[in-house]
Parts: structure tokens; C-alpha cells; sequence
């Protein structure tokens, strides 16, 4: 080729001599992901700092309570004083990863597969009554596995719920008022999933799925009114289901009159309102509360709460208030400031499960709602709730690094 001659046009780049970057774009277009958004480049807005600093407070905090709560009943079952505390740094570990994947991978990748991720959830809610794979925990046989591979079906179909609602909602946005289009899909798949709870006979799970449907209905801008009577029908239901059972129904009002059932079924929560008053304003100290020493049974998972009280006392208690409600106010900055309706409505369904799942939790320790056996998100002791909760998270901070 002499001097003056054009290079030939060398085509496409072959995919041995493409760089990683050039890789990863073309992959993008590929998918369509770079034609419908164009990732951030700017510096992250204080939503996503906020996002990120206390989730990993929360969790860090959880960690200590964990091993605070659990170590004494651990040694009085001749285990180790960390047993529980080891399974929980390892969901921890597996936690971080999911949050960074779910933070990384553009989330409008979510909208294509959130059909099937919801049919593997439902799937999978079938997985407890499987002989030999299901396992009741008080009263719900709504676990699968033992050990620290056991896993809570549940947990995970709350993620799918809430993409599959927000994809229909995404995609129909502009049809919100054609119910037929956009509210009776979304609340086919609340009936869904709040039938597979109530079979597992998991009433708290239910809550959670509402709220979170309910969130983003909301948001899409359905009417209030007409979420307002899906709510009360969905309450009406709720309640006659507790009513149908007795051991429910009692468990479920014996915070009413602490006095008359504190030696049987409002045993757990009047030990909880002790254990509460006995940390005062600043606690007795980390370690050193009595509640654990078996007065509050289940001291490291649904009732941590109460720990956090005796042993951090009224201080303690609003710290950790003050970080849910940073959380909740940080996640409606995200969905206020989205790109995309999509991104609104992840946003606004995972800050409504975080806020209704901490506000039950607490109220029912502290004798101001029924107990339901739900976790406090990212402090309770539990695999499958911490795993959720941070891949929710690491969605909540995909959202909030790419606001407007």
C-alpha cells in the first residue's frame, strides 16, 4: 500500500480486539439499555449518600445486636456465643454483593424479566409445603432448608412484586385511569401473593406485599379514592382471616389488655415493655441488658428492638428512628427525582415496604399494633431479610444515583 493510499475500512470490531469499555457498550446497545437511558456521569446527588450511609450503619448496628441479643441463649443451647452472629455476617457478606450488583446493573434491565422473576417467586412459595423441604417456624410453614442455607420464599418474592407492578404501571402509565389496564393487573398480583401468605399462614408478609402495591399505585397517580376502598376491602379481608383462628385472633389483640393475657399470649410483649422501661434515657449498657437472659423470647429476630431499648436506651430508640426516617425521606427524594416513571416507582414501592415493615415490627414491640412476626429491616436477625433488604437497597441507590 503506498503512501497515498486510504486505509481499508477494518468493519466492526471483532470481539477479540474490542477493550472492555468497548464490550460493555456494545452489550448495552445490544440490549437496548443505552437507547432508553443514559447512565449518570456527574457527581451522585446527597439522596444516594444519604441511601448508602445508613444502610451500612444499619446494618454494622444490626450485626452488634445480633451478636448481643443471641450470645446468651446460644451458650444456654451449648453452642457457640457467635453462632448466630457468624450466620449473619455471612447473609451480610452475600448481602453486600447482591446490593452492589442490584446498584450496578442498570434497573431498567429489571423491567424485561420482571414477569419471570415473579414466576419463579410464585413458584418457589410452593417450595415450603414440599415433604421434606418445608420447615414451620411458630405457627407459618412459610421457610424452606434448615442451617444457614435456609431461606424465607417471601423475602424474595417481595423484590418480584414490586418490579412486576411497577413494569404494567411503567408501561401504562399514561392509561392510569383505565383501571381495567392498570389497577385490577397490579391487584391480581397483591390477590397472588396475599393468598400464598395467608396459606403459609403468614399475615405479616401480606401487610408488607400491600404496602408495597399500594406504594405504587400511588405513585402512578391512581385515585385515592380508589385506593382507598381497595385498602379498607383489603383490611375487611385481613381481619376475618385473623378472626377465623382463635390462637391467631388472640395473638393479634392480646396487646390490647397486657394485664390480663401478659402470662400467655401477651407473655413476649409484656417482657418487651420491661426490658424497654429498663433502659431509661441512655441504657443499661451494650451486653448488659436482662432481656435476653430468656424474658424476651426471639430477643435476636422479631423483638431486637426491645434490646436496642434496654440497652441503648430512649437515645438509642431515637437514633434508630432517625435513621428509618432518613431512609424514607432519602427514598422519596429518589422517586421525586427518577428519570423514568419506572425508576419512581421502584423507588417509592421499596421506601413504602422499609417504612410500613420498621413500623410494624416496632409497633408490635412496643404494644402499639399486633405482633406479626415481621424482621426489622437490615437489624433482625434473619438470612433472607438481610439478603432482601440490601439487594432493595442497592436498587434504591440505582435509582437515586441517576436522578434528574
Amino acid at each position: 500500500m503506498t503512501s497515498g493510499d486510504k486505509p481499508a475500512n477494518p468493519g466492526p470490531a471483532t470481539k477479540g480486539n474490542m477493550s472492555v469499555a468497548d464490550r460493555r457498550r456494545a452489550t448495552l446497545e445490544r440490549t437496548g439499555i443505552a437507547a432508553n437511558r443514559k447512565l449518570a456521569s456527574g457527581p451522585p446527588p446527597a439522596a444516594f449518600f444519604g441511601i448508602l450511609a445508613i444502610t451500612i450503619l444499619l446494618v454494622m448496628f444490626g450485626l452488634v445486636m445480633v451478636l448481643s441479643a443471641s450470645s446468651v441463649s446460644m451458650l444456654h443451647s451449648r453452642n457457640s456465643p457467635m453462632f448466630i452472629f457468624n450466620k449473619q455476617l455471612f447473609w451480610a457478606a452475600i448481602g453486600a454483593f447482591v446490593m452492589f450488583f442490584t446498584y450496578r446493573m442498570p434497573y431498567i434491565v429489571w423491567k424485561k424479566w420482571a414477569p419471570a422473576i415473579f414466576g419463579v417467586g410464585v413458584v418457589a412459595m410452593f417450595l415450603p409445603f414440599v415433604p421434606g423441604w418445608g420447615v414451620e417456624v411458630r405457627g407459618a410453614k412459610a421457610w424452606v432448608g434448615t442451617g444457614v442455607l435456609g431461606f424465607q420464599p417471601s423475602e424474595f418474592l417481595k423484590i418480584a412484586v414490586l418490579l412486576v407492578c411497577a413494569k404494567v404501571l411503567a408501561e401504562r402509565f399514561r392509561e392510569v385511569h383505565d383501571t381495567r389496564r392498570t389497577f385490577w393487573p397490579v391487584i391480581f398480583f397483591l390477590a397472588v401473593a396475599g393468598v400464598l401468605c395467608v396459606t403459609q399462614r403468614d399475615l405479616g408478609s401480606a401487610i408488607v406485599f400491600a404496602a408495597i402495591v399500594f406504594g405504587v399505585l400511588f405513585i402512578a397517580g391512581t385515585k385515592v379514592s380508589l385506593l382507598a376502598g381497595a385498602a379498607v376491602v383489603t383490611g375487611v379481608l385481613g381481619i376475618a382471616e385473623v378472626m377465623r383462628v382463635d390462637y391467631r385472633r388472640n395473638r393479634w389483640t392480646a396487646f390490647l389488655d397486657l394485664d390480663e393475657t401478659k402470662l400467655h399470649d401477651g407473655y413476649q410483649v409484656y417482657q418487651s415493655m420491661i426490658s424497654i422501661a429498663n433502659g431509661g434515657i441512655t441504657g443499661v449498657g451494650v451486653g448488659e441488658g436482662a432481656g435476653k437472659w430468656g424474658y424476651v423470647p426471639l430477643a435476636h429476630s422479631d423483638f431486637i428492638f426491645a434490646i436496642i431499648a434496654e440497652e441503648f436506651g430512649l437515645l438509642g430508640v431515637l437514633a434508630v428512628l432517625g435513621m428509618f426516617l432518613g431512609l424514607v425521606l432519602f427514598g422519596i427524594q429518589a422517586a421525586l427525582g427518577a428519570r423514568d416513571v419506572f425508576g419512581a416507582l421502584i423507588a417509592g414501592g421499596i421506601t413504602s415496604w422499609f417504612a410500613v415493615q420498621a413500623f410494624i415490627n416496632i409497633g408490635g414491640v412496643t404494644a402499639t399494633t399486633p405482633v406479626t412476626g415481621l424482621t426489622l429491616p437490615f437489624i433482625s436477625y434473619g438470612g433472607s431479610s438481610l439478603l432482601v433488604s440490601m439487594g432493595a437497597a442497592g436498587l434504591l441507590l440505582n435509582v437515586a444515583r441517576n436522578m434528574k
